[in-house]
């Protein structure tokens, strides 16, 4: 078995090139290096930072100024016959947004970036506000009713803002399958490895054998199964108890963690904002990957701009397309100024990550190290129960972003076809990729080319959803203004200046 995985882990061996040829152009020539300033920022990163700013400006800084209102979206229940609340909306998106990137991600950052690479996260997740606003007005705007449901989102708009091209959703449905697919072995490896963690932890390595691990993988499938085949509605019955409990739990345990250690706090802070903007990282070369680390990691958390929130977005009953754009930027802030803050917290306190190279952190493994950084903080006598606890988490999010990625691939492939048989297949499909990642935990084979493919789909999935954004730019702001003037009321086609009467909004009464 091992020579087979190694066998297709080589297939991929080309992911892990391409993937940075994509992240670092056009810094890959010299040409381009060698230019003042800029020569430190790939395209990518360019349209990133760029487009957040871009829609910072053009909605008058509105993720800002209707902060507060945000919040108070939460607590609308929209259309109540159809679809399913603003708030599942956002708890559904963020069983995806809240992964493992927001704790190994936010270590791994650290220690390629160093500290400031947090404070860069939370700069791009400022601007990504914009985005997830963008992005999910625009999904709102151009979704559709099947049943007693709603679907949309990237394929949905980019077909109709693109002319109605019936090979531009499909081309994008497929894109978001692929990218959906091959970021699942990952989190089905990332679920077992912790529950694998937390046996060996509490039983002192008692329990950690192949029959534990065995009956462990079978019951996630078992599970997996049953919430992909329930549909949409399982699955966000699912998160809404899922993931508010590991994001508050996770939360007040790190704040409880911060507080036992509040003489470190001044530390913090200043490694982070000395290593944000220390002359020796900006005339030294580093500040580039410092930035890059940030952004790269901040956009892996909350995903903004990738177009992968946008399925859920769709999703939601709200009563005004901006609603929901609003509430999808709470979502931003959550995922990254909260969350991954409260792992900067963790990785930066234990001061574990100072002074050891990138090679030699992943060869300890992500989760081993990220566990044991909890355990420096941990009272004496409960440092398994803080690793425990941690790997718990990481598990737990691992989880639903399993199930984040499978539901928004059923609603994806809608646009292809609605037929039961092809959702059916898409289920079926989506179980066999998490089972491979099971099968890789269950064997002790981590297959880094295959796992690279997040890395290259993300990219991929920003090139393709930005363009759409900037084309879709008039009917976002129009939106947003009518909003402004009317809030929630009377918004159809005639407001956004659509000349095709075939939105959904026509027929809301």
């Amino acid at each position: 078995m091992a020579e087979t995985f190694a066998f297709v882990n080589e297939i991929f061996s080309f992911v892990v090139p391409l993937s940075d040829f994509f992240w670092d152009f056009p810094k890959n020539f010299e040409w381009y290096k060698n230019i003042p300033v800029l020569g430190n920022f790939s395209l990518a990163l360019i349209c990133i930072v760029g487009g957040g700013i871009y829609f910072t400006v053009m909605t008058r800084g509105i993720q800002f100024t209707y902060f507060v209102k945000s919040l108070r979206e939460l607590a609308k229940s929209g259309n109540e016959k159809t679809g399913i609340s603003p708030l599942s909306s956002l708890l559904l998106s963020s069983a995806m947004r809240i992964g493992p990137g927001n704790m190994l991600g936010v270590m791994g950052a650290i220690s390629v970036g160093g500290a400031g690479s947090l404070f860069w996260m939370w700069v791009s997740a400022c601007f990504a506000m914009a985005m997830a606003f963008a992005e999910s007005t625009l999904a709102q705007i151009f979704k559709e009713k099947k049943d007693d449901e709603f679907i949309g989102g990237l394929p949905f708009y980019g077909q109709k803002l693109l002319g109605g091209v019936k090979f531009v959703g499909v081309s994008l449905s497929l894109l978001y399958v692929t990218y959906a697919m091959f970021n699942l072995p990952a989190q089905g490896y990332n679920v077992i490895s912790t529950i694998e963690q937390i046996g060996a932890t509490v039983t002192g390595g008692k329990i950690s054998g192949d029959i534990f691990s065995g009956v462990v993988a079978i019951i996630l499938l078992l599970v997996t199964t049953t919430v992909a085949f329930g549909g949409m509605k399982r699955a966000v019955n699912l998160v809404n108890k899922l993931v508010p409990f590991m994001a508050i739990t996770y939360f007040f345990i790190v704040v409880f963690l911060v507080i036992s250690h509040f003489e470190l706090i001044p530390f913090f802070f200043r490694a982070v904002l000395v290593g944000a903007f220390s002359p020796e990282s900006i005339l030294g070369g580093s500040f580039g990957v410092m930035l890059m680390q940030g952004v790269k990691r901040g956009l892996m958390s909350n995903e903004a701009g990738q177009g992968t929130i946008t399925m859920a977005a769709a999703c939601s009953n709200a009563k005004h397309p901006c609603e929901q754009g609003l509430v999808q930027a709470i979502g931003v802030f959550i995922d990254t100024i909260v969350i991954c803050t409260c792992s900067g917290f963790v990785v930066v306190m234990s001061f574990l990550w100072m002074g050891v190279d990138e090679q030699a952190w992943l060869a300890s493994g992500m989760l081993t190290r990220f566990l044991t950084s909890a355990q420096a903080l941990a009272p004496a006598g409960f440092e398994n129960f803080v690793a425990s606890f941690f790997a718990l988490c990481v598990g737990l999010f691992s989880f639903t972003t399993l199930i984040g990625l499978i539901s928004f691939s059923e609603v994806s492939i809608n646009i292809i076809s609605r037929e039961k048989n092809v959702i059916n297949a898409v289920r079926v499909i989506g179980i066999f990729f998490a089972a491979f990642g099971i099968i890789c935990a269950l064997a002790k084979i981590n297959l880094g080319n295959i796992w690279a493919i997040g890395d290259l789909t993300n990219i991929l999935m920003i090139f393709a959803n930005l363009p759409l954004l900037v084309i879709g730019t008039k009917y976002i702001l129009r939106a947003t203004r009518h909003y402004k003037i009317h809030g929630g009321k009377d918004f159809n086609s005639s407001v956004i200046g659509w000349k095709n009467k075939s939105l959904y909004w026509d027929d809301f009464k």
